[in-house]
């Protein structure tokens, strides 16, 4: 979403401006072009040579140079951008544009502006929660600036507390789902909603001991993250785990057990105009959980089983013909016949099949390998990606058939 982007990127004098480093070369790295804009305080924190070679463009501080004579048109620059991005934001620079102060290149950008702006405060916890910020906050929120709120942590001050500028790599994503709400050219996703199930479901046994598998739920997330980033309306239901970052965009629903998903997932289903079953849901959970831990005093201990609600099927018995239903199927053998019998058992539109046999796929890896295949039979083998790339593959394989 970031490729071939104009991006002009506002520095302003927080100690936070050491990360517009990282920033700037992720931003490269997604292939955006990239601008940048100091002001005068924020060359004590970072040097201008810096962010020149990683935007690999001049760095702009003042209106003019005063050697040449040669004029910075800040109009020039609000008609140049796809976006407008100041990281860090100081507490200062925010007051400044609250009240329509213009006494530096960047701030007179900001007035002249066409294109949306994000910013990204930066500051001690008590400046960041004093009245006065807070209003300036909010006045800019009405005049439709973006605010990426500070997260709580470790500050320069040693203060714990909100006012931390938000890490490089998760501006990033927020950058992509903001843009992606914004597109140049619509997708056929825009403003579709999406349900995808992710992760996997904890069966509890005791207090303590659960039955699970060894999904990472990447591949769900990936799935969620692309279709935000193609302007739909995504609701996330995601089984338990160590996650990261996942962008506000994105209706994250959490659940534990099988039973769970399974209420959650019929609840938002019948408002979806596509369901993405790539959660890796329990086929069976315990018969009795015990309320207290199981002591080891036995030499054997036999739990009794029985199956979970079928989420697929269940949801391929409802479904209406203006709805598409995606499963997954993970196998270590008789893989298309496995896939083939799960479409027609379970009513599904499409199967995405991947093997535990392919090397690189499966759970725990951050590529895949996989086959689309149809109720008729009929395949589409993709070659072994990034999940961001399969996830790609597969909502494109959908806007082709169905949207």
């Amino acid at each position: 979403m970031l490729k071939g982007k104009k991006i002009i990127l506002g520095v302003t004098g927080s100690i936070a401006a050491y990360k517009t480093a990282y920033l700037v070369r992720l931003m490269k790295k997604e292939r955006a072009d990239v601008k940048v804009i100091m002001t005068p305080s924020s060359r004590d924190f970072i040097t201008p040579l810096t962010l020149a070679v990683l935007s690999r463009n001049r760095i702009y501080c003042d209106p003019f140079n005063p050697e040449t004579g040669k004029w910075f048109s800040h109009i020039d620059f609000g008609l140049w951008a796809d976006l407008f991005l100041i990281a860090p934001a100081s507490a200062n620079t925010i007051a400044k544009m609250a009240h329509g102060i213009a006494d530096n290149l960047l701030l007179t950008t900001c007035l002249s502006a066409r294109c949306p702006m994000m910013i990204c405060p930066a500051m001690d916890t008590d400046m960041y929660n004093h009245a006065s910020t807070r209003e300036n906050l909010d006045t800019l929120k009405k005049r439709g600036v973006h605010i990426l709120e500070s997260p709580e942590g470790e500050l320069a001050s040693g203060l714990e507390g909100a006012g931390r500028m938000m890490e490089p790599e998760e501006i990033i994503l927020e950058l992509k789902s903001f843009l992606a709400l914004h597109p140049k050219k619509k997708t056929k996703l825009a403003g579709k909603k999406i349900l995808i199930t992710a992760g996997p479901t904890y069966e509890a046994i005791d207090p303590v001991r659960f039955i699970g598998n060894h999904s990472s739920g990447k591949m769900g997330i990936a799935l969620a993250e692309k279709a935000v980033q193609m302007g739909a309306e995504v609701t996330l239901i995601l089984g338990p785990g160590t996650y990261g970052r996942i962008p506000h965009k994105i209706k994250v629903i959490p659940v534990v057990s099988a039973e769970d998903m399974y209420k959650a997932t019929l609840k938002a289903f019948p408002d979806s105009k596509v369901a993405i079953l790539a959660a890796a849901v329990a086929d069976f959970t315990p018969v009795e959980r015990f309320d207290q831990k199981i002591k080891r005093d036995k030499d054997k201990l036999v739990i009794q089983l029985k199956p979970t609600m079928d989420i697929a099927a269940e949801l391929g018995r409802i479904k209406t013909n203006d709805q598409m239903l995606v499963g997954f199927a993970l196998e270590s053998e008789n893989e298309v016949e496995n896939a083939l019998s799960k479409i027609r058992k379970k009513n599904l539109d499409y199967i995405v099949l991947n093997s535990l046999r392919d090397e690189g796929a499966g759970f725990g890896y951050d590529t895949n390998r996989i086959t689309i295949i149809g109720k008729s039979g009929n395949q589409k083998e993709y070659p072994l990606k990034s999940k961001t790339e399969v996830a790609q593959d597969i909502l494109n394989f959908i806007q082709q058939k169905f949207l």
